[in-house]
């Protein structure tokens, strides 16, 4: 029960919908795992989270405070634009783009639409020229 509990808290940091009381409840959920389970997979299966909690801690409390993923790996807390004076409108990330999120003109900046970008990270990986960033 305690490792599930601990996985919804986690889910609820990645999604950027935790409160700085769900990272105070993780800390004492994994020691109290820890310290009562009866055998030793689930005394070490919170180790991980104890781990990066203590060598990662401001990372943490930026997915909870700033609702933002320092790593850029947590899908709800990042988005892709482009940057209008290092796009050239080559339209190289437009045309590798999934659901089609990048419009513009060629030779002119272009822009991608949040509302339907699925943030694979596809058009990062394109551009050759840098003009995507990640924030």
């Amino acid at each position: 029960m305690g490792t599930k509990r601990l996985l919804e808290i986690l889910e609820k940091i990645t999604l950027g919908k935790a409160t700085m009381e769900d990272l105070d409840k993780m800390e004492a959920l994994c020691f109290h795992v820890k310290e009562n389970s009866l055998c030793g997979l689930g005394q070490t299966a919170p180790n991980p989270i104890l781990s990066t909690y203590h060598y990662f801690k401001e990372e943490y409390i930026a997915h909870v405070v700033e609702k933002r993923c320092p790593a850029g790996v947590c899908k709800n807390l990042i988005s892709y634009e482009i940057l209008e004076e290092e796009c050239i409108g080559c339209t190289a990330c437009a045309k590798k783009c999934p659901v089609a999120a990048i419009s513009g003109e060629i030779k002119k900046p272009h822009q991608i639409d949040q509302a339907i970008c699925i943030k694979c990270g596809v058009c990062l990986d394109t551009c050759r020229f840098h003009a995507i960033s990640v924030g």
